[in-house]
């Protein structure tokens, strides 16, 4: 059986390798527990080059035939792992890093593609420098960062100071400092192959990732092209501007956008697969398997469009249930307030928590895109206020 190198994990993917025949082994910062009992090893550093490839050395692997990342934070050392081991897909590292860098990402992009200013914040500088740069509010997080980690938007010198805690302080290159961006987000998932875009779904956040890392519950929904259609058109067009400038090798993406009234401002861009739910449920809106489709390109394969998808008759949407701010919940709870397609939750209050403090989540869909927009609303009110309904707000 061909083996699979697969820097970090997720359930989805690995119940996708295994139908193609394919035997994942992974390289990972924790234990894999799971009933499949996978092959792994784990590294401190997913992004440390040597470390993972030293993992992968040290494992008998037989007809090792490629190797993908499921996090932002791998996509790099995989690069380099298949150029050290003659593997198919991308293996230009220096390219990579066109999609992890974001000043480097955004100092690339052509004149017309709206985004924010950003600049590098090297040890020592002071918050008067990028406040008077960006203005304020102005916005603090990891060059090569991935899912709003170690993210804050800065007001003041007193949260400059607490924004910075996190990291190292020896880096010149560690942390960026961005223009504030005051609008809701979308995200554009697609298919780019052969120098073009192949297929795209939008998609809209109920809040941005920053919301969900301080307490919010992460949740989004596939957008209805016939009700927004210069909305798709839109991005769409940046989607092509910014993949072809950037250079990006035959991929899955992902691309997030800031909505506004005068239209969309880029925000970035990964050559990855989408976090969460996403290819769940795009798979089950438009019947495209984007798991598929990154596995094949990591075997040297050429997936060919328009890879079975479809016009929608159902619009899906998930959400990354956790526990309530107040209170407890239990899935029969959830059950009888709301109808679900899928629904897992845990009420044990010793399970650990994911990411965006995830222990649960489900998908719903709708015949009505905006329905289906306010159905996901009210489950995340129900969630975090331990059982209340009504109208969606967060702070």
């Amino acid at each position: 059986m061909p083996a699979m190198v697969v820097i970090g994990y997720r359930e989805d993917l690995d119940e996708a390798l295994r139908r193609r025949g394919v035997d994942p082994f992974y390289v990972v910062p924790t234990a894999i527990v799971s009933a499949e009992k996978p092959k792994f090893r784990r590294v401190a550093d997913m992004e440390n080059v040597q470390e993972v490839l030293r993992a992968v050395l040290a494992e008998p692997l037989d007809e090792l035939a490629g190797v993908l990342s499921v996090h932002e934070m791998g996509v790099f050392p995989a690069a380099c792992l298949r150029r050290q081991l003659g593997l198919p897909g991308n293996a230009d590292a220096r390219k990579v890093l066109n999609f992890r860098d974001k000043r480097l990402q955004k100092s690339l992009l052509p004149p017309d593609v709206r985004h924010a200013r950003c600049r590098y914040l090297p040890a020592g500088t002071p918050y008067e420098e990028p406040a008077a740069e960006l203005g304020t509010p102005f916005v603090v997080k990891p060059a090569t960062g991935a899912g709003a980690q170690r993210t804050s938007v800065v007001r003041s010198p007193e949260e400059y100071a607490r924004a910075l805690k996190p990291f190292s302080g020896g880096s010149d290159v560690e942390v960026v400092a961005e223009s504030f961006v005051d609008a809701p987000e979308v995200y554009l998932d697609g298919v780019w192959q052969h120098g073009t875009l192949q297929w795209s779904s939008l998609s809209s956040n109920h809040i941005s990732p920053l919301s969900a890392v301080q307490g919010g519950v992460l949740a989004a929904h596939v957008l209805d092209r016939q009700r927004c259609p210069d909305l798709f058109a839109q991005a769409e067009t940046m989607a092509r501007r910014v993949l072809g400038a950037l250079d990006a090798p035959d991929c899955v993406f992902h691309m997030e956008a800031f909505h506004r009234p005068d239209g969309l401002t880029f925000g970035e861009c990964a050559v990855r697969l989408p976090g969460a739910l996403s290819p769940r449920v795009n798979q089950l809106t438009y019947g495209v398997d984007l798991l598929g489709i990154e596995i094949a390109l990591a075997l040297g394969e050429t997936p060919e469009p328009p890879y079975g998808h479809r016009t929608p008759d159902r619009f899906h949407g998930y959400l990354l249930l956790r526990r309530p701010r107040v209170g407890t919940l239990t899935q029969e709870d959830f059950e009888r307030a709301f109808s679900f397609d899928e629904l897992h939750y845990s009420a044990d209050p010793d399970a650990p928590a994911g990411p965006y403090g995830r222990i649960g989540e489900a998908v719903v869909s709708d015949t009505d895109e905006s329905r289906l927009g306010h159905t996901i609303d009210e489950i995340a009110r129900f969630n975090e206020t331990g059982g209340v309904r009504g109208s969606f707000s967060l702070a």
